[in-house]
């Protein structure tokens, strides 16, 4: 189930930290919970916004980025995927699961969705700035 994920590469940057801390400082200013993990050339990031509408669809949800940064460029992929208790621990293992992403109710597919790509755009302004 591959519908609501998002793949976009951008060319190599050279400091994936720079672009994750500042991705990261993006969500938390628009009021999400964020988790990250970078590890050599990959990153994962996750973002949960709370609210009574979120919470009772699916508190276990979030918005799940991974970045992998090679000499062919900055792979990017986001979508819905199980936030996660111990990111620390699962993080790298996570790059290499392929069920990471999957489908959830319809209300929270649109909602992400709509989320999911105003912040998308904002991590195209913020690659870009630090290339």
């Amino acid at each position: 189930m591959e519908l609501f994920k998002k793949e976009k590469t951008y060319p190599p940057v050279k400091d994936l930290n720079a672009v994750v801390n500042q991705f990261v400082q993006y969500l938390q200013s628009q009021g999400f919970k964020v988790q990250q993990k970078i590890e050599n050339n990959k990153a994962v990031v996750q973002a949960q916004k709370g609210g009574i509408l979120r919470d009772l669809i699916a508190a276990d949800r979030a918005l799940t980025f991974t970045f992998e940064n090679n000499p062919d460029g900055l792979k990017v992929t986001a979508g819905i995927g199980k936030w996660l208790q111990n990111i620390l621990v699962t993080a790298i293992e996570t790059l290499l699961i392929s069920g990471l992403f999957l489908a959830v109710d319809v209300p929270e597919m649109l909602w992400t969705s709509h989320v999911e790509s105003n912040i998308l755009k904002e991590l195209d302004k913020i690659v870009s700035s630090t290339s």
